[in-house]
């Protein structure tokens, strides 16, 4: 006899263009909470306005400019990037619906150790999910700005190399300048 542990999750990673909105609904149960996490993943100072409402249309929670947080309600929640006026954001979010309790069968025997060391198990790998997940958004927010700054290099490198080449030609015209006899090629007729 197993417990079950009951919660729906939507996880999400989403791009938001500057000067946008986007809202996100959920139909929640009647004294269900929800959880969401956000986090900022790449672009302009890696913030976004957040903002939750109720179902009334009431404001319940509202930042200015975060780039994570977490908040618990029940209603639906709006991201905002309308402030930005070139920079668009990848945002990744986590919305926990109901609250993570656990289903004991209907039989309240003794767990077994099997059990016992299944329910440990379980709670164990989703410590390691959540590790995970913050691990695989710092590796995809470094790794963006790597890819950027290997673009900047590219970029530089080539207005470099043309630099260079006009440079080249520059000294070679000069230096065939040098050993041209100017004097003498206008009476060689």
């Amino acid at each position: 006899m197993f417990t079950i542990s009951i919660v729906e999750t939507i996880e999400l990673t989403f791009e938001l263009p500057d000067n946008e909105k986007q809202c996100f609904y959920e139909e929640i149960g009647q004294n269900n909470e929800s959880t969401v996490e956000y986090q900022v993943v790449t672009g302009g100072n890696y913030d976004v306005d957040v903002q939750i409402f109720s179902p009334k249309n009431q404001r319940l929670y509202s930042e200015i400019r975060k780039q994570y947080g977490s908040h618990t309600w029940k209603a639906d929640i709006c991201f905002s990037n309308e402030f930005s006026t070139f920079s668009h954001k990848i945002v990744y979010m986590d919305w926990k619906i109901g609250d993570e309790k656990l289903v004991v069968p209907t039989n309240l025997a003794a767990m077994t150790m099997l059990e016992t060391l299944s329910n440990s198990i379980h709670e164990k790998l989703k410590v390691v999910d959540d590790i995970q997940t913050h691990h695989r958004l710092r590796e995809s927010g470094g790794r963006k700005s790597a890819e950027d700054l290997n673009e900047r290099v590219l970029w530089w490198s080539l207005g470099q190399a043309i630099v260079m080449l006009v440079i080249f030609f520059a000294q070679v015209t000069v230096l065939k300048s040098f050993f041209s006899d100017r004097k003498n090629a206008g009476n060689r007729c």
